[in-house]
């Protein structure tokens, strides 16, 4: 019997697909591609109670290097489960998700092949049915069902179709209706900078912003490379930021912005250089909303600062801290939603963001176009963007640690380690567990303004250690503070 399940990523599938330069061997192969591919069509034959030969399907890649192997694998895939797909070409993975909104295409599903910023030879795949993206337990029923011999079945077909010019209109008429501009070049004037990363995102400078007039001559890494040459596209990373800042005040731009390989991420920086990302990011977001939706609810994940749960207090809202994951985050604002109570942003510190007004779609081109908007609004107003969250306080000092676990259960041995710590806490006179915590443990230790997070990675054996301090020297202080603990756990790799 094959085996697929290591392939799971949550509500993704992620794997290898080209041997490494290390010694790593694909895992992520053209036949395991095919049959998870031929497993979804039936499996969202079922969801969609239509029989096979009527699906539409369609595919999208994004710039990595076995972008073509997976394009072929998939589209075989959806014509042996007897379905119709589309091929899509490079794209971004929230026009993928949108492929099954648009009137003009109208998919019952899609299927986006990338790995975000991964390595170079690691590829994956995320599912959509019609508006909505998979959860972990269909990802979990597609790999189950690939594993099995599946039915032969009258082969299906495979059509070209040009998705990328409804999704770059869609995303002009946000922009125009954000700025209440009709004109027909309405950002003249506005110099804005993209960074692209090499990944997919390179269209949003030149298919999206220059036709609305904006000045875009101070992007860089457009151009599609599945090598990554010039860094990482993952605007989580400082020194990313620290270029994309570079970029931006050489420039001159009005706003520089840097994508992920597959578009559903991004940051900015503002004019001055600001770097508007994480904690600070959310803060903007946070006023911006705020004005819509007074008193409404904003959902995060659970590595946030205090201070951003001071700003949206002052702002009349509420900070809803939830557990890291970016699907997490998410449904939690859905199912606050649906219980009444009003909550228009869901935001990982990573950089995805999903708005109602957006299917809650974590699509990092719209969170874009909402920014330009706002600069362009700013501007009228004699403002910088980062003026919006002027009041929001960073922390003095701010770290994480990465600790590894080296037991070979470490999913058991990290929820030992986190009851443990509980008990632990209670004897701690200084320390102060958080109320509302719904990952790991988050412990604030007033007497060095600040607090630590100690929760399991999503992904991997570690068990990230988050600590936060307003005191010069206080994360030091916090550290020493819990090493007594760690130490007690030998399986346990302490970094410190």
């Amino acid at each position: 019997m094959k085996d697929y399940m290591s392939l799971q990523n949550g509500s993704d599938i992620r794997g290898i697909a080209l041997d490494g330069d290390n010694g790593e061997k694909a895992n992520l192969t053209s036949e395991a591609v095919f049959d998870i591919t031929k497993s979804f069509v039936f499996w969202l034959s079922e969801k969609a109670e239509k029989p096979s030969k009527i699906l539409k399907i369609g595919v999208g890649t994004d710039s990595r290097l076995s972008a073509g192997i997976m394009r072929q694998a998939i589209l075989s895939g959806i014509e042996a489960g007897g379905a119709n797909g589309f091929d899509c070409g490079m794209t971004s993975t929230p026009a993928m998700f949108m492929s099954t909104v648009f009137p003009e295409s109208d998919f019952d599903g899609a299927i986006m092949a990338t790995a975000s910023h991964l390595p170079w030879n690691r590829n994956g795949m995320k599912f959509f049915t019609k508006g909505k993206g998979t959860e972990s337990a269909d990802v979990t029923a597609i790999l189950t069902k690939a594993q099995e011999t599946l039915p032969e079945v009258p082969s299906g077909t495979r059509t070209k179709f040009d998705l990328m010019p409804l999704y770059n209109s869609h995303l002009q008429t946000v922009i125009r209706k954000g700025i209440e501009d009709q004109s027909e070049f309405p950002l003249a004037g506005y110099k804005i900078a993209i960074d692209a990363g090499n990944g997919s995102a390179g269209f949003f400078a030149t298919e999206v912003l220059e036709p609305l007039g904006a000045d875009i001559s101070g992007s860089q890494f457009l151009e599609p490379d599945g090598r990554f040459p010039n860094h990482v596209p993952n605007p989580e990373l400082p020194e990313v930021m620290e270029a994309a800042k570079k970029m931006t005040l050489e420039s001159h731009s009005d706003l520089g912005i840097v994508f992920d390989t597959d578009v559903d991420r991004a940051a900015f920086v503002d004019d001055k250089g600001t770097i508007l990302s994480r904690n600070r990011l959310i803060g903007v977001l946070a006023e911006i909303v705020s004005k819509k939706y007074p008193g409404c609810t904003i959902v995060t994940d659970s590595v946030t600062s205090d201070h951003l749960t001071k700003f949206i207090s002052k702002l009349g809202c509420s900070h809803h801290r939830f557990k890291r994951g970016y699907r997490n985050v998410i449904n939690e604002a859905i199912r606050l939603n649906r219980e009444g109570i009003i909550c228009p942003l869901a935001i990982e510190t990573s950089g995805h963001c999903a708005f109602s007004d957006n299917y809650f779609l974590d699509d990092g081109a719209y969170l874009a176009a909402v920014m330009i908007a706002e600069t362009v609004k700013c501007r009228r107003e004699g403002r910088s963007l980062a003026d919006l969250a002027s009041e929001l306080k960073d922390p003095l000092e701010s770290v994480e640690y990465r600790i590894k676990i080296l037991n070979p259960d470490p999913q058991k041995y990290c929820e030992s380690v986190l009851s443990d710590l509980r008990e632990y806490t209670a004897r701690q006179p200084s320390w102060k567990i958080a109320p509302e915590n719904y990952e790991g443990v988050r412990i604030s230790i007033p007497v060095f303004k600040g607090w630590f997070l100690l929760r399991m990675s999503l992904h991997e054996p570690l068990m990230p250690l988050m600590i936060e301090s307003d005191l010069e020297g206080g994360v030091n202080s916090i550290l020493n503070e819990i090493k007594p603990f760690l130490e007690m756990y030998p399986d346990l790799e302490l970094p410190f």
